[in-house]
């Protein structure tokens, strides 16, 4: 008698995917390791697809960043503006930090490559605006608002990455060295050497922003 012979599994095609599901597992990604964990075959892992499927819902990783920047940025509201144009420009820049301030990826996106949602320009457009209300000329209210996005952008990964080390209980190199510095040659530093961490940790973004204006302006 003729021994049967065992058969392979079948394998199917790989499970049906929408955009909104890649979508949302970038989201994922990018919010539990950052920007750069964001992999095509990482993707495909979390959706438990295959890379090439990922490819019928997105050319690349920059137009996958492009939406993650659209989806977010659609979902934001937008503060009602003071008349004063300092107090406008103020207003908006404090909006712009507080869209951003709880994620961090999308201004590693923003600062890492020219990628940008253009829902996101409405910041821009209400400082650049404030600034020449305030009386820069155009191109000096441009060099303004980078100037309070370069602070705004610093001071969001400067912080998150601080987040990121105080999960970790163990003392900071920089802990450390604040905790014995030489009273003779750094006297200053060392009076407040213990109570650095506590200080630098305080969130005292208005008021830098807020001194930032008043030397941008006239």
């Amino acid at each position: 008698m003729a021994q049967s012979v065992p058969q392979r599994p079948r394998v199917g095609r790989p499970p049906r995917i929408s955009r909104e599901e890649v979508l949302a597992a970038a989201r994922r990604v990018v919010e539990e390791g950052g920007v750069g964990s964001l992999t095509m075959r990482r993707l495909a892992a979390e959706v438990g697809s295959t890379p090439m499927a990922l490819y019928h819902h997105v050319k690349d990783k920059e137009e996958l960043l492009l939406l993650l920047l659209d989806d977010y940025a659609a979902g934001l509201e937008r503060p009602a503006l003071p008349e004063d144009p300092r107090e406008r420009l103020v207003t908006a820049a404090l909006a712009m930090h507080d869209a951003l301030a709880g994620c961090a990826w999308v201004v590693e996106v923003l600062v890492a490559d020219d990628l940008m949602s253009d829902a996101g320009l409405w910041y821009a457009e209400n400082i650049v605006d404030a600034a020449v209300a305030c009386g820069l000329t155009p191109e000096r209210a441009v060099h303004a608002y980078r100037s309070i996005w370069y602070y705004t952008a610093g001071e969001i990964i400067i912080r998150a990455a601080g987040r990121r080390r105080a999960a970790d209980d163990r003392p900071t190199h920089r802990e450390r060295v604040f905790a014995d510095l030489d009273e003779e040659t750094l006297p200053r530093l060392a009076s407040i050497g213990g109570r650095w961490a506590t200080l630098t940790a305080q969130d005292t973004y208005r008021q830098g922003l807020e001194a930032l204006v008043e030397g941008l302006l006239p």
